[in-house]
């Protein structure tokens, strides 16, 4: 399956119409406007909740079998509760939903996409308990409204953005910096909370409804910085502490070992009486395990990892408990964001990584993209789907793929200055235009064809 993919606050505009509640990133843009590029806001950003027939239109006319969007819980739920589920909301995902049917393509539903109800924040947010069940209420109510009609469901988009850039290093809102000790917590309850989605869906739903649900991870490719064993060992922690946190307790079990084992010496050695990396009980390890139906991958880049000398025992610090040196040659092929140079061979790595780490789940790759910081409408694209192709002739079991993105958007705290989209979108208009680019013409054609080459077979 091709698709493309979007999400609600990047996209939506909207911010307070309707009925809508306060998201965390409204707050963070409107509060903090000097942390985002531009001060600009996703107040309006593509307005796709006026303009949703105008996307799906462009979906229609790429060709694409599925469309990843995501949900506002603000916008369903205005203080992040059941009790006041804000009817307009409903309407506006009901609308998309039916739009797409109409046109032969299916929703793949993400439920929660980095922007909480901002009242939950006030509550304490992901590092408080009390958000995996109530996590859990709003997933059953998508599901309850939305289900009938949806076949693929993804309960959470990239747990490391929202731990790590939320509550660890702060450079996602809301803005907190309480590394090697928030983050770890958030991430418990964010895999408790995927966990009691999957169950109730499950067990409620799946009978009836006969889809599918599962949570989507985002890492790098790490690449041994020599063949050496100790750089090997360190490429494996680097995939560990970034994927495998998040995967293994739900395609294995429990945490990785690597990780409960540096955390655990290293909280020991700062004075801790028990480890910061919190511990899952048995039965919230059988609980959590098994609770996939495929895997969601993000991919954009790569980098080489070497080993180093174990970092001086400081204040708590997640790069300190990974412990590795990770970084990217100045001569690999740049995109306009420094860090995400563009390695197409890593998404092959990668994709065999998962293959033998999890005994080859079905995957869907439900983002990868390259970025651009001018308004060309002549771009380039570049080969990542011949080495997706080519790991699933290794045996790789892909069987969904989705660009990110299908338009120019609200891209966090780096604003309109990256764009990903196969459509250009002009944000200095009022109906917001969408132009396609070049890599849309070629992307129609593998998503119609499946062929990536210039001259196709029958």
């Amino acid at each position: 399956m091709f698709g493309t993919a979007t999400a609600s606050y990047q996209v939506e505009g909207a911010w307070d119409e309707d009925g809508k509640g306060e998201n965390i990133w409204d707050r963070y843009t409107h509060s903090h406007p000097e942390l985002i590029a531009n001060n600009a806001t996703a107040d309006v950003a593509c307005d796709s909740y006026h303009r949703y027939k105008e996307d799906v239109a462009i979906l229609k006319e790429l060709g694409v079998d599925f469309y990843r969007f995501s949900l506002s819980w603000s916008r369903i739920l205005p203080t992040g509760y059941v009790n006041k589920v804000n009817l307009p909301g409903v309407t506006y995902y009901k609308n998309l939903i039916k739009e797409l049917k109409n046109n032969g393509i299916e929703p793949l539903i993400t439920i929660f996409h980095s922007d909480l109800p901002q009242p939950l924040q006030d509550m304490g947010g992901w590092p408080s308990e009390f958000l995996i069940e109530t996590f859990a209420e709003y997933a059953r109510l998508c599901f309850e409204l939305f289900g009938d009609d949806v076949k693929y469901w993804l309960t959470f988009n990239e747990p490391k953005q929202i731990c790590i850039g939320g509550y660890g290093q702060g450079y996602n809102a809301p803005g907190i910096n309480l590394t090697g000790l928030a983050d770890y917590v958030c991430a418990h309850h964010i895999l408790q909370a995927h966990a009691r989605a999957w169950h109730i869906y499950d067990q409620e739903f799946r009978a009836t409804q006969q889809g599918q649900v599962s949570i989507t991870i985002d890492t790098r490719w790490f690449e041994p910085a020599s063949d050496s064993e100790e750089d090997v060992v360190a490429a494996e922690t680097a995939l560990q502490f970034e994927y495998g946190w998040y995967a293994n307790p739900i395609y294995n079990s429990d945490y990785p070992e690597i990780m409960k084992t540096r955390i655990a010496e290293r909280s020991l050695a700062e004075g801790f009486n028990h480890s910061r990396l919190p511990a899952f009980t048995d039965e919230e390890i059988a609980y959590i395990s098994g609770t996939f139906d495929y895997m969601g991958l993000n991919m954009y880049t790569s980098n080489l990892v070497a080993a180093k000398e174990e970092a001086p025992i400081a204040e708590p610090n997640y790069d300190y408990d990974l412990g590795v040196n990770s970084y990217q040659p100045d001569d690999w092929e740049s995109s306009s964001i420094s860090i995400l140079k563009i390695t197409p061979w890593g998404i092959r790595k990668l994709l065999n990584w998962l293959k033998e780490t999890y005994n080859n789940p079905a995957i869907i790759i439900t983002e990868n993209g390259i970025p651009d910081n001018s308004s060309i409408i002549d771009d380039v694209t570049r080969n990542y789907l011949s080495n997706v192709r080519s790991a699933i002739e290794d045996g790789v079991n892909v069987i969904g793929y989705s660009v990110w993105s299908l338009m120019d958007n609200f891209e966090w705290v780096l604003g309109y200055t990256q764009k990903y989209g196969l459509y250009h979108v002009d944000f200095d208009s009022i109906n917001r235009m969408r132009t396609p680019k070049t890599s849309a013409a070629y992307y129609k054609k593998v998503a119609e064809t499946h062929c990536l080459v210039d001259t196709c077979e029958e």
